[in-house]
């Protein structure tokens, strides 16, 4: 199973919205709550090319990107191999 990561705040409705889909696809996720430990956020903008706003979900070395990312890759049906590798 693919390791993905997701970079979020509380009270972000992106971030509910992505972990809303991950959970009913059934993929297991680390989150990292950047409000809760800050110096975990200039990490995630390294990670994600300059991209600040949250969430920031990556699968793999693979950086999906935003919320509408990731929505946009499961609607092209591309999210599913990805989660098996």
């Amino acid at each position: 199973m693919a390791k993905v990561v997701m970079y979020s705040k509380a009270y972000c409705p992106y971030c509910m919205q992505a972990a809303m889909l991950l959970q009913n696809k059934g993929v297991a996720y680390e989150e990292i709550r950047i409000d809760l430990q800050p110096e975990k956020r200039a990490e995630m903008i390294e990670k994600a090319n300059g991209r600040t706003t949250v969430p920031q979900i990556f699968i793999n070395d693979f950086h999906v990107g935003g919320c509408d990312d990731l929505v946009a890759l499961d609607a092209a049906g591309d999210l599913a191999p990805l989660l098996t590798n």
